[in-house]
């Protein structure tokens, strides 16, 4: 076997060592190969490291070793990647290697703020250098392949994957899933500090109805089209090399069976020449789903329909063969699939060296290496969202006399690195907010109580709580949700804070209505607190902040660093006003401007229809005017461009970022248009005192949308636009689109 495998490198490498003709190089290797061994490159199953999903056992030697398996799930370390490809290359008729995949998410040892933080920090940027960091950790244990970034949209904070991706915003997600694609995959694959990226859950999944996990969604094609879909065609144009088809079904038709997306518009639309692979199990699912009549039926669906990798489900390799033979399943499907899938590994560079990934060395070295747990702490610090800030509350001096810090999350080292952390060390590398604060004062500064659990009813430490609160010269309350409380099948219905935690925090603020009161919140999603900003002075957001997550707390809780987030989902004020976003559409009674309780109009009789925080929100120690705004010019035609431009100025005592914004609206179309969609930011830099023009260049680029008919493009007429610090202005310019 071992001399099959050499003497088809020796061919391959012959034939195309001066070539990157990677699909000739496939096409060599293929016509080798029999069907079955051509399926068993569509099968994955998984190690016992880690479990993601329903177990469904296998015995991984044996398919490896009869050519029934071409990828690996959950496989890691140098150790056991070392074993396991050596079964492939060593003991298998053809030595083809497998891939290895891992959800490396937001980090793989170091771990990065959750993906909605990272999106806050609106820094491209950084957000692509996490997701390097954890391409070179993850690489160096073996790892070929993740499953990220996740681009779906969602205006859905009931959902808990929500924490997962950019959150409700088309134009920013299209960014940021760019950036992931280019962290992971660096600008030559072959290299072995890359990883394939994985664009996930196509499609439309980040709108489960009622905001629960694998539920149902209906959406018409422009909506589809128009927000659900660009992100992934944003990761396609960054070249991403995989995707993984979604758990839920769409308008009737579940997505790991739905040949209008998978083929139609990913291959033949998009002409997308990476392959697709089901999330766990997805393609048995088809049955629960009522799509598919049984697991024969489910193979049969999810080959045709376009999946080309079969993720923990049996169904490929039992099945496809039978199918193929039945003449239910074209074998042109089946050498497609291994042809992707195979081209993936070629670009990998594991057909040159099967063991590129695997060098002990390597891995014992990468792991946490001092820059990467500085650029986490700078990171963890850009993405928290300074959401209140009364009386200047914050920044809190190193010379207070006593500081309480009380709440179940202030010396916790579990919870704020998030769900989907990877290989994360929750306890010995993660640093809690306790250890950061302790770098900032002396231990005769800090009182400290937990006061109470995340969940548990228990009042009984509510007593210490209060008690040190009132020796306290300023409160610091650390509070939010436990990591498991997001993430996969982690919906809620209830948007508070958890458990007594508002209980407790009621009752500190009555036993000190005098005293600074910050709330600093660790959290996967956004929560109703119209409670709470009215009893503490400052919010600090700081998300599951991620391994450096504590030290970059005490950062901005002491004004070594300035906040410089903004939200990139809408915070509302109770769940009744779920699905809250900012661009949403006018209704045919608007709310006017200046009587929002107007009988008779698109409105709550209980709360206003704003929200709580609007998307773009985010406060500074320091403050910003925005003045002159200009237009280069009134009419833009659809072969030119006009620049917007206006003068930002830092109006306060600290220097800091600001998130500089352009919103635009198209105010009559043949569809119905949002009140206002974000087609710009820019994030800059400004000394007190200093000012800057920010320019934005706009073009009929920016103003296309899909139509009724789903024709791609723009039409005439006047658009209103803005130059803001949130999504929370008026509009007040206007320019013409003339032909």
């Amino acid at each position: 076997m071992r001399n099959l495998f050499f003497i088809i490198i020796i061919f391959c490498g012959g034939l195309f060592s001066f070539s990157q003709n990677y699909k000739a190089k496939v096409d060599s290797i293929m016509s080798l190969m029999t069907l079955q061994e051509k399926i068993g490159q569509t099968v994955m199953y998984g190690g016992s490291w880690d479990q993601t999903g329903p177990i469904v056992g296998a015995d991984n030697g044996k398919y490896i070793r009869e050519g029934n398996m071409g990828a690996m799930l959950n496989a890691m370390s140098v150790k056991g990647t070392l074993d396991l490809q050596k079964v492939a290359i060593e003991e298998t008729r053809l030595g083809i290697p497998l891939l290895f995949g891992y959800d490396v998410i937001h980090g793989h040892r170091t771990i990065f703020p959750i993906n909605l933080g990272l999106s806050a920090s609106w820094d491209l940027k950084m957000i692509e250098e996490s997701s390097r960091i954890a391409a070179e950790e993850a690489s160096a244990e073996g790892i070929h392949w993740t499953f990220a970034p996740m681009v779906d949209i969602s205006r859905e904070p009931r959902w808990g994957r929500i924490s997962e991706g950019a959150g409700e915003d088309v134009f920013l997600a299209n960014k940021i899933a760019k950036a992931y694609v280019k962290g992971f995959q660096g600008d030559d694959l072959s290299k072995p500090n890359t990883i394939l990226a994985c664009a996930k859950h196509y499609v439309a999944y980040g709108a489960a109805q009622a905001g629960r996990d694998y539920h149902t969604v209906n959406m018409g094609e422009g909506e589809l089209r128009n927000v659900y879909l660009p992100p992934f065609k944003a990761a396609v144009d960054a070249g991403v090399e995989t995707f993984m088809s979604a758990f839920n079904e769409l308008n009737g038709v579940p997505t790991s069976g739905n040949k209008f997306t998978l083929r139609d518009i990913l291959r033949d639309e998009w002409n997308f020449e990476g392959f697709v692979v089901s999330d766990y199990t997805s393609i048995n699912e088809l049955i629960p789903h009522g799509f598919a009549k049984d697991s024969i039926d489910a193979a049969r669906i999810g080959m045709n329909a376009g999946v080309d990798m079969d993720m923990m489900g049996h169904l490929y390799r039992k099945f496809l063969k039978n199918l193929v033979e039945e003449g239910k399943v074209s074998e042109a499907y089946i050498n497609d699939a291994c042809r992707r899938i195979l081209l993936a590994k070629y670009k990998l560079g594991l057909f040159d060296d099967p063991y590129r990934y695997i060098n002990e060395e390597r891995e014992n070295t990468t792991k946490y290496k001092p820059e990467f747990l500085a650029k986490a702490r700078e990171i963890a610090a850009a993405s928290s969202v300074l959401l209140q800030n009364n009386n200047e509350a914050l920044p809190l001096s190193t010379n207070t006399k006593k500081i309480a810090f009380i709440g179940p999350l202030v010396k916790d080292e579990y919870d704020i690195i998030g769900n989907w952390a990877a290989k994360g060390d929750r306890q010995g590398k993660a640093l809690s907010v306790f250890e950061g604060i302790s770098e900032y004062l002396n231990s005769d500064q800090i009182l400290y109580a937990k006061g109470c659990d995340i969940l548990k009813d228990d009042e009984s430490g509510f007593g210490e709580a209060i008690s040190i609160s009132k020796q306290a010269d300023a409160i610091v309350l650390v509070m939010g949700e436990g990591h498991h409380m997001s993430g996969e099948a982690a919906s809620r219905t209830n948007l508070k804070i958890p458990g007594i935690q508002p209980k407790l925090i009621k009752k500190i603020r009555e036993a000190n209505p005098n005293k600074k009161i910050i709330l600093v919140l660790m959290n996967g999603r956004p929560l109703n607190l119209s409670d709470e900003v009215n009893l503490v002075d400052a919010i600090l957001e700081i998300w599951f902040p991620g391994t450096m997550g504590g030290a970059a707390t005490a950062d901005l809780l002491f004004g070594e660093v300035n906040p410089s987030g903004k939200l990139t989902v809408t915070f509302p004020r109770n769940v009744g006003q779920v699905p809250i976003y900012y661009n949403m559409k006018n209704t045919g009674r608007p709310i006017p401007d200046n009587n929002p309780k107007e009988d008779y109009k698109s409105n709550y009789i209980d709360v206003p229809n704003s929200p709580l925080f609007v998307f773009g929100h985010g406060l500074s120690y320091t403050t910003f005017k925005y003045s002159d705004f200009k237009l280069s010019s009134q009419n833009l035609y659809t072969n030119g461009t006009i620049q917007a431009s206006v003068t930002v100025t830092n109006t306060g005592n600290y220097d800091g970022h600001e998130i500089v914004q352009l919103y635009i609206h198209d105010k009559v179309g043949s569809v119905t248009r949002p009140v206002k969609e974000l087609k710009g930011f820019e994030k800059i830099f400004l000394k007190q005192g200093e000012s800057k023009i920010v320019t934005f260049e706009i073009s009929v680029e920016d103003l296309k949308f899909y139509n009724s008919e789903m024709k791609f493009g723009v039409e005439p007429g006047e658009f209103e636009i803005a130059i803001a610090p949130s999504s929370d202005f008026r509009f007040k310019h206007s320019f013409n689109l003339l032909d």
